[in-house]
């Protein structure tokens, strides 16, 4: 036989036959509520809903990429230590033995080592994403793979959103929803609005995001919130830790990733100087950004300017800048008019949870163009060829366009588990039909769960000391008016 000028791997046929089986678990279906047709627009629970399923036991993008989910899970675990350490501590004592958790939040690897944490304490759950860009779709189909009720994938259209949120809500006679864990109270609306008796029924709330904590005051203020509610966005864990040092960090992969920015010598513009806006300023600053901030609060204006950045009004600097960040929490934040004034090239994105900062219905009109360059990358393009560069149609850039540290997030979930536990065992009448902030002393056992990765010893106090101060030796060490 004549020689054909390639080398042959003696393992080739082995080889061929691994990538061709490795194919068909990436692409290949496993049933009708488990989809491959990603790219062809299709939603998942479009299936379940024309095989007459109204109630599958999960919904994901494809159950067959699991493998590479539970890899993923794998990995976060390794650098979560604080959420596995109250896993390994509490697992025995099951405290959330009976708890039916209704959960909406972002759907990734971090999360995945929550909700298997919950599960091992005792509780069941059903979970849904609380953002359509954000789910890692291997991990969702690793949870539904190992039996947990998922309902998820990313690029859910907005009715897919709601009917995911309403699998998980809805009481049936297999399942009585008595706790929420919300990120951003799509959840809790929803569950108050279409199933109000079974809400009343709900032991407790725990929030996470200033937008759902926002909402919940509002219920409480209407006299509408009928269930007690923790405030965990507010606590110090979560506060000082996921909304500061993570937003530091995954701003700058999020916006490496997407345009492959460099940063030296750019200006920018965030709008918004709480614990997510200093994160991104100090981040941004880092790398040789000129930074100018945005604020409302003369307090927060006040630690900006005392920082070293220049507080202005964002029309002042509108035209000159290369890139706007929102982390406000609020509504029409960067208008049409805003982006009408933007130089070419100018890169927009949010990092507040709500995406109601960027007014991007407003640049759904005909005499504008829409070119999807990346996933999660849009250039919107006006008639004499000015660009502006949108990440995440102004959904959280951080989680749509990158990961989030998963150390950071320990502290986060370990929060909202403790705050799980302690509003599922309260007595009846520790806490009122109110929103409540996490005690501090649980605040201050997060921080210590994560303390020995660093081999951080702490100093103890003396009885003497103790006695000076009036405080308890083993805490909590501050009071509750204490800012950090």
């Amino acid at each position: 036989m004549p020689s054909t000028g390639i080398l042959k791997h003696p393992m080739e046929p082995e080889i061929c036959a691994s990538l061709k089986k490795r194919h068909s678990v990436i692409s290949g279906r496993s049933d009708f509520w488990s989809s491959s047709d990603e790219d062809e627009g299709v939603q998942p629970h479009e299936k379940a809903i024309a095989a007459g399923q109204p109630n599958p036991p999960y919904c994901v993008r494809n159950v067959e990429q699991h493998a590479f989910g539970r890899r993923e899970i794998q990995i976060a675990e390794q650098e979560m230590p604080g959420i596995m350490a109250l896993r390994a501590r509490a697992k025995d004592d099951k405290p959330l033995k009976d708890a039916k958790i209704v959960g909406c939040t972002h759907i990734n690897a971090q999360t995945a080592v929550l909700i298997e944490t919950l599960a091992a304490l005792g509780a069941t759950v059903r979970w849904a994403a609380c953002n359509i860009y954000s789910t890692q779709n291997e991990v969702a189909a690793a949870l539904a793979h190992a039996g947990f009720a998922i309902f998820a994938w990313r690029g859910e259209s907005e009715e897919a959103f709601w009917w995911c949120i309403d699998q998980c809500s809805t009481p049936t006679t297999a399942w009585q929803p008595n706790m929420i864990l919300d990120d951003g109270g799509d959840a809790t609306h929803l569950m108050l609005k279409k199933h109000a008796t079974a809400f009343k029924q709900i032991k407790g709330i725990v929030e996470e995001s200033v937008t759902g904590v926002h909402r919940l005051y509002q219920l409480s203020k209407a006299g509408k919130l009928c269930v007690p509610a923790m405030n965990v966005n507010d606590s110090v864990t979560k506060t000082k830790f996921d909304n500061l040092y993570s937003c530091r960090e995954s701003i700058i992969d999020a916006l490496k990733r997407s345009t492959d920015l460099m940063f030296g010598g750019k200006q920018a513009v965030v709008c918004g100087y709480g614990e997510v806006g200093k994160g991104c300023c100090q981040a941004l600053k880092a790398l040789g950004c000129v930074v100018y901030v945005t604020e409302i609060d003369p307090i927060c204006a006040l630690q900006a300017a005392m920082d070293g950045f220049r507080v202005v009004k964002l029309n002042e600097v509108i035209r000159q800048v290369d890139i706007v960040i929102t982390a406000t929490g609020n509504k029409g934040v960067v208008t049409r008019e805003h982006m009408e004034r933007m130089k070419n090239g100018c890169v927009v994105c949010n990092m507040g949870h709500s995406n109601t900062e960027i007014d991007v219905h407003s640049l759904r009109t005909p005499d504008l163009l829409w070119e999807r360059v990346r996933s999660q990358v849009d250039h919107i393009i006006w008639g004499n060829g000015k660009r502006i560069v949108l990440l995440a149609e102004g959904r959280l850039a951080n989680l749509c366009c990158s990961s989030l540290p998963s150390f950071v997030v320990s502290v986060t979930a370990a929060t909202q588990a403790l705050a799980l536990i302690e509003l599922y065992n309260a007595p009846q009448h520790r806490y009122k039909a109110d929103v409540y902030l996490l005690p501090k002393k649980m605040d201050e056992y997060v921080a210590s769960l994560h303390l020995p990765t660093f081999d951080a010893h702490l100093t103890e106090l003396t009885d003497e000391q103790a006695k000076y101060l009036g405080l308890n030796k083993v805490g909590p060490f501050k009071p509750n008016y204490y800012r950090y």
